[in-house]
């Protein structure tokens, strides 16, 4: 749905743009199509795989070559994952939720749980405390 709609998180079952809204990341509830508007939120939307999957379980090691060089070059306070498995993919080592102790320079990392509707069996309070407990820290 996400290549289709040639936007990030666009399944409208996704949680990824309500939960950016109920932390605090964003003035406003924005819509998938408008991803580069936050940019002026300071917040920038990237994947460490550009393969377009049905799930992440459809992703392979090859897909996520050279992930950590190009986030590297981002030069960012913080860089979250959204899932394990993207954090997994770009370093080949399963997280925790939570802050990593690896960084890229001087850029550090989070791993949020998934906002899929596949990852329903986490509640949304979960997912939301995760999203709350980065913004907290990334002021």
């Amino acid at each position: 749905m996400s290549a289709a709609a040639h936007a990030h998180f666009a399944n409208p079952r996704n949680d990824f743009w309500r939960l950016l809204h109920a932390a605090g990341f964003t003035s406003r509830l924005y819509e998938p199509a408008e991803q580069f508007e936050l940019l002026k939120e300071g917040i920038g939307i990237t994947n460490a795989a550009p393969r377009t999957t049905p799930g992440s379980g459809d992703l392979r090691r090859a897909d996520f070559a050279g992930a950590a060089e190009r986030l590297a070059r981002f030069e960012a306070r913080w860089i979250a994952f959204v899932g394990k498995e993207a954090y997994r993919g770009a370093f080949g080592e399963r997280p925790e939720l939570g802050v990593q102790a690896r960084t890229l320079a001087e850029t550090k990392l989070f791993v949020l749980p998934s906002t899929s509707p596949a990852n329903a069996a986490v509640p949304w309070d979960e997912r939301l405390r995760w999203f709350r407990q980065l913004a907290g820290l990334a002021v």
